[in-house]
């Protein structure tokens, strides 16, 4: 984590799942989810679960963030348990995930972002979807900064808003950033 005046980005490797429930199917999925250690949160919120973390930013959806295993590993464990209550999609490869930490994380990220992200409206455990720098973009606020999870396929325009951005921030970049050290887990 970075001192009080630096302000630091760095990429984050992990497996990205993403639930669906399906029709009548989210109190089977939730039993799942417990039984693997995991609590479904609720629209708008982030959990820590076992190994990695949860959000929902969609009624009925979710997406769960661990550490990079094999190859579809993840995706296979939990499509076995959840047949007929809902849908398992591997986005590993096509989210980006982010780190944003410092002091005036939430500062620089309102330049570009339609939220307001003061810490009374957009608190700690909080989740949500929006549009920055022309982007589709997933904030989460973490007791360590800011999850950002954007697509792939324009996560190099993004990078590059947050370093144009960043400057006057004096943003630099890190690359020691585990899905376990995002939520505090220094495991």
């Amino acid at each position: 984590m970075c001192g009080p005046e630096r302000l630091e980005w760095a990429g984050c490797p992990a497996d990205v799942l993403q639930l669906a429930a399906l029709r009548e199917g989210e109190e089977a999925l939730a039993e799942i989810a417990a039984r693997r250690g995991c609590s479904l949160p609720a629209p708008g919120r982030l959990n820590v679960a076992a190994g990695g973390m949860a959000l929902c930013v969609r009624p009925g959806r979710w997406l769960l963030l661990c550490a990079p295993a094999a190859a579809g590993e993840l995706a296979a464990g939990w499509s076995g348990e959840c047949d007929g209550c809902a849908a398992v999609v591997d986005l590993s490869s096509s989210l980006s995930v982010l780190q944003l930490a410092g002091a005036a994380t939430r500062e620089m990220l309102a330049r570009g972002c339609r939220l307001d992200l003061a810490r009374q409206a957009f608190p700690e455990g909080s989740a949500a979807a929006t549009v920055m720098a022309q982007v589709s973009v997933i904030l989460a606020a973490l007791p360590s900064g800011m999850l950002l999870l954007t697509p792939a396929t324009t996560a190099r325009h993004f990078r590059e808003w947050l370093a144009h951005t960043g400057k006057p921030f004096g943003l630099t970049a890190r690359s020691d950033v585990t899905v376990a050290s995002l939520h505090g887990d220094s495991r």
